[in-house]
């Protein structure tokens, strides 16, 4: 019974230790999606340097997090760790693509890599966004890059073929790609339409009031 009750000591120890950890994670892993949205929301509103503020502090509540659980894989890997290192990517995609910089390594943003390309897929809706806010003003060319960027993004994602269990279920975030980048393309080829219409007719109201 000695024996067993040692045993039972050191689990304990080792789940409190564990559950405390976890506990921790997850507190900080709510800030950095907080911290991430934010940054989003000011990267959609120009306010780029406001953004790279944001994304700093969600890259250091990243590490924080990180290093919580470095003692236990298990936590690192379950959804709420990942989840919040998706929201990581997004995040600095959505502002280099939008910046016109160089995209993030996922390696330099310290990411998995199936966390990576789910983020990836995600900064794809958030293009779609940022292109609809464009064609409201008028700028249906730089609606047009952005439409490549996307589809770009989807082509990459629809050739990583293998199961779910690897990608983080990538599969469904390709398929969402799929969709907004369809959406958008026929968005932009409305807006194109109409603003050739109206050039249109803008010139034929200058014949007239040429020829008047």
């Amino acid at each position: 019974m000695q024996e067993l009750t040692r045993i039972d000591d050191k689990v304990r120890r080792n789940f409190e230790a564990k559950n405390a950890a976890r506990d921790a994670a997850l507190a900080v892993s709510r800030e950095l999606i907080r911290h991430c949205a934010l940054s989003i929301r000011a990267t959609h509103r120009a306010e780029f340097a406001d953004a790279a503020q944001l994304m700093e502090k969600a890259r250091a509540l990243a590490a924080q997090m990180k290093q919580s659980v470095a003692a236990y894989p298990d936590l690192y890997f379950t959804g709420y760790v990942q989840d919040a290192l998706k929201e990581l990517a997004e995040a600095h995609l959505v502002h280099a693509i939008i910046t016109d910089a160089a995209i993030p390594d996922p390696d330099a943003l310290g990411v998995e890599y199936a966390a990576y390309l789910n983020g990836l897929g995600e900064a794809a809706g958030e293009l779609r966004r940022y292109a609809l806010d464009i064609i409201r003003h008028g700028k249906s060319e730089r609606g047009e890059k952005i439409l490549n960027v996307m589809q770009d993004i989807y082509s990459l994602l629809v050739t990583v073929d293998f199961p779910d269990a690897i990608t983080g279920g990538l599969r469904r975030t390709t398929d969402m790609v799929r969709g907004v980048l369809e959406r958008t393309r026929g968005d932009l080829t409305v807006a194109a339409r109409q603003e050739k219409l109206e050039e249109t007719l803008r010139e034929f109201e200058g014949r007239i009031k040429g020829g008047g």
